[in-house]
């Protein structure tokens, strides 16, 4: 990796729609890393770019400031993308997941590095970091910046320590899930050493509710869920009139998939995000999310059914068309991947 990066001089890192804590996380640190690794040099550019905007409670990261969004700018994204000389790929394994900026990448005969954690990645990058095993993205890259750097833990910033840290506590449900590995709690012990806040951290990430937030959760638990308790299955959908009057916010039912885990006896669960249709594409898009408990499997499901994927516990998929249709290609689905008890 680092050979490819000393010969670039206009690098585009890329993360993931809809980006999540993993997302932010691993791209910033690699963001910081590269301008510490040639902080003097006027030769080179480094620049983030996403698909689309990333949750509010994301912006006192640092460097988020300096992300640009695609569906805002995308002029100077596409000139940023059509001069580059180097793409890093962080926490996805498809073109596809970049929405349209993955034909602009794919136009760019240069070289492109994925690092990711997901199953089953498409053959398009010349250097690959593929780990499914790992947690996150963000854990993988602490390692790639541990083993590429020379001083080591020296040039583990607090900048980059904070953005791997927030992806590492995102991806695995505040060590909820995906966290048994004792390697992981060596990589936070390092994290707090180079300065991190993690008690801050934590607040920013997940105590920054709005009071509309709030209510929507409260309405969601309350109106919207079903539990199937032959199947230790929960589900929630939500509609876009439904979030709309809730004034809905990107990252309002972050976490949401999670709550009814808190529920004696149930093992899985799923929510069900419909977003409006967008010109072009006449029917709505269902964001699907699952999660699970133990050694209980979602994401095969979310792959077979649901065109995605992702953690064993905890994966993402969707589909296009009504959420009652989602609905019910959930209810004629899960009995094949949940055991009844």
């Amino acid at each position: 990796m680092k050979s490819l990066v000393d010969k670039a001089h206009h690098i585009v890192i890329f993360t993931h729609m809809a980006p999540d804590g993993d997302a932010m996380g691993s791209s910033l640190a690699l963001y910081h890393w590269l301008n510490n690794q040639r902080p003097k040099a006027n030769d080179l550019s480094v620049h983030i770019v996403v698909p689309n905007a990333f949750p509010a409670f994301f912006n006192w990261m640092p460097g988020a400031a300096d992300i640009l969004i695609y569906e805002k700018c995308a002029e100077r994204s596409n000139a940023l993308i059509a001069e580059a000389d180097l793409f890093i790929c962080t926490d996805f394994n498809d073109p596809k997941r970049i929405g349209p900026m993955g034909d602009k990448m794919m136009a760019n005969p240069c070289p492109k590095i994925l690092i990711d954690h997901h199953l089953n990645p498409v053959d398009f990058a010349d250097e690959v970091h593929s780990h499914p095993e790992a947690c996150s993205s963000c854990e993988i890259v602490y390692k790639l910046i541990k083993s590429e750097s020379l001083s080591g833990i020296a040039n583990l910033t607090v900048e980059i320590a904070t953005a791997i840290y927030t992806g590492l506590m995102t991806d695995t449900g505040n060590f909820s899930f995906n966290s048994t590995n004792c390697e992981l709690y060596e990589i936070i012990a390092d994290l707090v050493r180079a300065g991190i806040r993690k008690d801050d951290i934590y607040n920013a990430v997940f105590n920054q509710y709005s009071a509309d937030r709030m209510r929507l959760t409260g309405y969601a638990l309350y109106r919207k869920m079903r539990i199937y308790p032959e199947y230790h299955l929960a589900l929630i959908t939500l509609s876009a009139d439904e979030l709309e009057r809730y004034h809905y916010q990107v990252g309002d039912t972050e976490g949401l998939v999670n709550m009814p885990l808190q529920i004696s006896d149930v093992w899985y669960s799923v929510f069900m995000r419909e977003e409006r249709p967008k010109p072009g594409t006449p029917k709505p898009r269902i964001r699907i999310s699952f999660r699970s408990q133990g050694d209980r499997p979602v994401n095969i499901w979310a792959n077979e059914v649901f065109h995605g994927g992702g953690h064993a516990n905890a994966s993402g998929g969707e589909l296009f068309g009504s959420i009652d249709q989602a609905v019910r290609i959930f209810e004629q689905s899960f009995p094949k991947y949940i055991p009844r008890s």
